[in-house]
C-alpha cells in the first residue's frame, strides 16, 4: 500500500473530528457549551480543511472517501441529539424533536438507499449534490446558532428542516434513477 492510501495528513485530519465528538457532547452534556462552541468549529475548520488537503495535496483515498463523511454524520448527528435533549440549552433554544427527528431519519434513508444501490448495481457512485451541500450547510449553522444561543435560532432551523426535506427528496429520485438505469442495461443484457 502506498502512501497515498495510508494514513496521510488529510485522513488524521478527518480521524481528529471523529476524536472530537465525545469532548463536544461531553461539553454539552456538562453545561459548558463556550466549550462545545469551540470544539464545533475546529471540527468544521477540520473539516474544510482534510478536503482542501487530499485536493490540493492529491492525498484523496478511499478510506477518505468513506471516513469524511462518515465522520461528517456522527459529528452532525451527535450534536443534534444533544441539542435536543440537554439541559444545558435554554428550553426556547432546545431543538423540537421533530428536527433530529427528520435530520437522522434522511441520513438513514440515503445510507440505507446507497447500500441497496451498491448491492443491485455493484457499484456507487454518488456525489453530493448541491442542495446537499447547502443543506449540510444549514445544518451546521443550525448548532452553531444553538450553540451561540441566537434568539431566533428556530428560524434557522426550520430552514434547515426545509433543506433537509428538499435534499432527501432529491437523493431518493436519484437513486431511482440508478435503479431505472440498471433495470434497463439488465433486459438489454437478457
Amino acid at each position: 500500500m502506498g502512501k497515498k492510501e495510508g494514513l496521510n495528513l488529510a485522513n488524521r485530519i478527518t480521524i481528529l473530528r471523529i476524536i472530537l465528538i465525545p469532548f463536544f457532547v461531553a461539553a454539552v452534556v456538562y453545561s459548558h457549551l463556550e466549550i462545545a462552541l469551540v470544539i464545533f468549529i475546529i471540527a468544521v475548520i477540520s473539516d474544510a480543511a482534510d478536503g482542501f488537503i487530499a485536493r490540493a495535496l492529491k492525498q484523496k483515498t478511499a478510506l477518505g472517501t468513506i471516513l469524511d463523511p462518515v465522520a461528517d454524520k456522527l459529528l452532525l448527528l451527535s450534536a443534534y441529539i444533544c441539542l435536543s435533549v440537554a439541559g444545558s440549552i435554554p428550553a426556547d433554544l432546545k431543538l423540537p424533536p421533530y428536527v433530529p427527528i427528520i435530520v437522522i431519519s434522511r441520513d438513514v434513508i440515503i445510507v440505507l438507499g446507497s447500500v441497496m444501490v451498491y448491492v443491485v448495481t455493484n457499484n456507487l457512485k454518488i456525489s453530493p449534490s448541491s442542495i446537499g451541500k447547502i443543506t449540510t450547510f444549514f445544518q451546521m449553522i443550525t448548532i452553531l446558532s444553538i450553540l451561540l444561543q441566537f434568539k431566533y435560532s428556530f428560524l434557522i432551523w426550520n430552514l434547515t428542516v426545509l433543506f433537509t426535506i428538499i435534499s432527501g427528496i432529491d437523493y431518493v429520485i436519484k437513486g431511482s434513477r440508478l435503479f431505472g438505469e440498471n433495470h434497463s442495461q439488465l433486459k438489454k443484457a437478457a
